[in-house]
């Protein structure tokens, strides 16, 4: 790996989402060697993926180098590699580019797509937790609609322009309150020979409710914008079958369909190595106490979406959203240095700053200790707080001007299919 020697302790980052990235930030200069590993050269601004997916971003503007971030670190590596395997006896990791020693090992790999085992959904359905999976839906979508204005058959038509989101939390809202707008505002205006009518965009989701995290009344009020914006919505539907073509559901709904995109839950992303009494079969997280050290081990900790943090306020862990794994990333980053100079850990308390969803222009929903409110407030609240937590002035600066440029123009700018899809 071409790391070099040092006297200092060497504390090996695996992941560089939110976790990982603050505690880089937070272990900056210190009296220690920090050496991030990913499979990936930049970190994903995941919840604005859906926005990439539906043309509204180009994908430059939601990720940043992770070198940049650590590029005024003395002690700090970054190297572009997967990690294969935990050896905790020999206190080294195996990885795509080789092996490599740590005195302190913290995981934080986030989370991949649960397809809950079922292996013909998982082959033809959409994801979307990378940026170059939102680039295949934005290229299905945008392909879809190509074939559809020369194809004479009108089942063909109806299939290819027949959008298909399972899964009801945030990003499906999401995302089909965003290709809803596509067809409502841009769409009938470029697209004069087809029957943009014929676009239907259904979102289906398996409790009795969209946005189940959240409270009753942003379920209410995000299911009411999505039906006002063309969306129909489906609870109480599960998706049972997708063979590419027909997506067969546990009640009488069948959907003839071109595109299923599945956001309909996520795995923890683990690593072979630890015991198995580590982590947990359901939800494929790490047990950690509270200070993040993995089940049964004093120099492995785990982050973010892969750590499961039993307390009495979430006896279920905490949520997988960005807010958990940046102050879990940053307390750690002081108790690292509090156990090298042999001072008391200090326990996470997860401080929660509320949640929110965003159903399209001037529809959001916000769901806060003592208020929850949506529309247009809530919106402008949504926007403010994740340009603000974009990593990168630059970032910021072009997601702002697109958000005023599709504002202004009802125009989604970002509409090229670069890469084309096959399935």
């Amino acid at each position: 790996m071409n790391i070099p020697k040092s006297n200092s302790p060497r504390v090996i980052i695996i992941g560089g989402g939110f976790a990982g990235v603050n505690l880089a930030k937070s272990l900056a200069n210190k009296n220690l060697q920090v050496v991030l590993l990913d499979k990936h050269n930049y970190h994903t601004f995941q919840p604005l993926l859906y926005q990439v997916s539906s043309s509204g971003l180009e994908p430059d503007s939601i990720a940043y180098p992770l070198r940049k971030i650590i590029k005024k670190h003395k002690a700090s590596f970054f190297r572009l590699a997967e990690v294969y395997e935990i050896k905790p006896q020999e206190h080294e990791i195996d990885t795509s580019i080789g092996t490599l020693s740590y005195d302190y090992l913290v995981i934080a790999t986030g989370t991949k797509t649960n397809y809950f085992g079922n292996k013909t959904i998982e082959h033809n359905s959409m994801p979307m937790k990378t940026v170059p999976q939102a680039l295949n839906i934005r290229s299905l979508i945008l392909q879809n609609l190509e074939e559809a204005t020369i194809t004479e058959s009108y089942e063909k038509k109806k299939a290819l322009l027949n959008y298909v989101i399972v899964g009801g939390g945030p990003t499906g809202v999401e995302l089909a309150g965003a290709i809803a707008e596509l067809k409502n505002h841009v769409l009938p205006r470029e697209y004069h020979d087809l029957d943009i009518d014929l676009m239907e965009i259904h979102l289906l989701e398996g409790a009795n409710r969209v946005l189940p995290p959240m409270s009753e009344h942003a379920s209410k009020k995000a299911e009411s914008f999505l039906k006002s914006l063309g969306v129909v919505v489906h609870t109480n539907t599960l998706v049972t079958n997708y063979d590419g073509k027909i997506a067969s559901t546990n009640s009488d709904l069948v959907f003839d369909t071109e595109t299923l995109i599945w956001a309909a839950g996520v795995t923890g992303s683990l690593i072979n190595g630890l015991d198995t009494d580590t982590m947990s079969e359901k939800t494929n997280r790490y047990y950690v106490n509270a200070y993040n050290q993995v089940k049964g081990y004093e120099t492995i900790f785990a982050l973010g979406d892969i750590a499961l943090m039993q307390t009495e306020a979430y006896p279920n862990g905490h949520p997988q959203v960005a807010q958990p794994a940046i102050q879990q990333g940053q307390l750690l980053g002081k108790n690292l240095m509090r156990l090298i100079k042999k001072q008391p850990l200090k326990a996470f308390v997860y401080k929660d700053k509320g949640s929110m969803a965003t159903i399209g222009r001037n529809k959001a929903v916000v769901d806060l200790k003592r208020f929850k409110f949506g529309g247009f407030f809530a919106w402008f609240i949504w926007m403010f707080i994740h340009l603000m937590a974009l990593v990168g002035f630059r970032n910021r600066v072009i997601v702002f001007f697109n958000w005023t440029y599709n504002y202004i123009n009802f125009d989604k700018a970002a509409r090229l299919i670069i890469r084309p899809f096959k399935k």
